[in-house]
């Protein structure tokens, strides 16, 4: 369950602002750029990410003025107007001293605060940030101003459509769920004019004066395949950080939570507390199947919102049913379509996808069903690992009233009475080598 959200007051504006856990260290999180602190607990990788820090610290997060549930302001904020908001936060949750945790454009804002208030600040965590965000003649790897400009233009043409975490976050780029969420954070967090004056006053952030006067321990992490910042960003600050430690983490994710979000929290965990723990969690031998209904955006169209309503919940009570029947275990629903899980051999996932790709089509949806048999990790009541990520792709590759599988789970049945259809190796994003899949006859 989210935190209450309350209300600290920064001058004449108003910033919404949560606590979560009772940990010995105060740790303030500074969004990259938009935030709503109440549907962010809407994303199960985002709620874990918040919760695990929450273990070992009191978890400080807030919405910048002028998104989220802050206050609107007719102009977009200056470094200065963030740096005051986030002192005004600290002292409304009673923080005389807390670690600041960065990503994206809450760098510059943290840096100059721990460059300005040394006395509020006991450590700096910096994630994919940056010292400057646009070209000079010692900083040739950031974009230039036009091209930046361009690249907001582009931003807001697609805002509250969820299409940015195929470059900000690979790893979920194929997960419909992720794009969901993602779309309606930002229409929940800005409209797009706001989205476009705020992007823009982004171009002109320029710390770098700042970086010699940080004296608190800083620690700079950055992903190596990170194809949204450039890592030379976070070398540039560790370098000029004095005593700064610099991390190179595998992945290409920029959001902190995606990808192995463990290995950011570790090193967070070490850095400020000197001890690393380790998720709740637990690794299981699945059978994982996504569905998805066929083309759902246009039967929306033609349906209309009210009447898609009714057909989803029927396209919903059938999927559970046969889920029930055949011992499957849900773990969520992705907007058209559902994750769910199986133990044991994969004999009853396939039986079980066959009996709803058959039942959906008597009730006048056609769906594609995808699976994978492999080690996945259970976290709270979610289910994460390649294995997820694999079924999700091979699913994307189905056709209409097809069950595509990888070839783990066809030899795992092999001479049992399935039937399937060799359809040849396939490359699957974000995953090494090339895979065999084959479809299941279905009827």
């Amino acid at each position: 369950m989210a935190p209450t959200t309350r209300y600290a007051s920064s001058g004449e504006v108003s910033i919404a602002y949560q606590v979560v856990g009772d940990g010995p260290v105060d740790v303030l999180f500074l969004p990259g750029w938009i935030s709503q602190v109440e549907h962010v607990w809407e994303s199960p990788s985002v709620s874990r990410f918040l919760e695990r820090h929450a273990t070992f610290s009191r978890f400080i997060l807030f919405d910048r003025r002028g998104t989220g549930l802050s206050e609107p302001v007719a102009t977009a904020p200056s470094l200065a107007d963030e740096v005051g908001d986030v002192i005004a936060v600290l002292d409304a949750v009673g923080s005389t001293s807390a670690a600041l945790w960065a990503y994206g454009l809450g760098g510059p804002t943290a840096v100059r605060l721990a460059a300005e208030h040394p006395d509020r600040v006991s450590a700096l965590v910096l994630f994919a940030t940056v010292a400057r965000t646009t070209w000079d003649d010692d900083y040739e790897w950031a974009p230039t101003r036009d091209a930046r400009t361009e690249m907001v233009e582009e931003l807001v043409a697609g805002w509250g459509e969820g299409l940015q975490p195929s470059a900000l976050a690979p790893s979920v780029a194929d997960d419909p769920a992720a794009q969901q969420w993602f779309a309606r954070l930002q229409r929940l967090a800005a409209s797009p004019r706001t989205a476009r004056a705020m992007s823009l006053a982004t171009n002109d952030l320029d710390v770098r004066d700042a970086l010699g006067q940080v004296t608190v321990p800083t620690l700079v992490m950055h992903r190596s395949g990170d194809a949204v910042w450039d890592v030379r960003h976070s070398r540039y600050l560790a370098a000029h950080i004095p005593g700064a430690r610099l991390v190179l983490l595998s992945g290409g994710d920029s959001f902190p939570w995606y990808g192995d979000a463990e290995a950011v929290i570790g090193e967070v965990e070490e850095f400020l507390t000197g001890t690393r723990g380790r998720a709740d969690s637990q690794r299981v031998l699945l059978t994982v199947m996504f569905t998805d209904i066929v083309d759902a955006t246009s039967r929306v169209a033609r349906a209309g919102d009210e009447r898609w309503r009714d057909r989803l919940a029927d396209h919903d009570a059938v999927v559970r049913a046969q889920l029930a029947r055949f011992g499957g275990q849900e773990i969520k629903t992705t907007g058209d379509g559902f994750l769910a899980t199986f133990d044991g051999p994969p004999s009853r996932a396939l039986r079980c996808a066959e009996a709803t790709v058959t039942a959906l089509q008597d009730h006048g949806f056609d769906v594609r069903v995808g699976m994978h048999t492999g080690e996945c990790e259970i976290v709270d009541d979610d289910v994460v690992g390649m294995a997820v990520h694999i079924a999700a792709r091979v699913s994307s590759l189905a056709a209409a009233g097809e069950v595509l599988v990888s070839g783990t789970v066809f030899g795992t049945v092999v001479g049992g009475p399935f039937s399937f259809e060799d359809r040849g190796f396939h490359e699957l994003r974000g995953v090494p080598g090339s895979w065999p899949l084959f479809a299941l006859a279905v009827g």
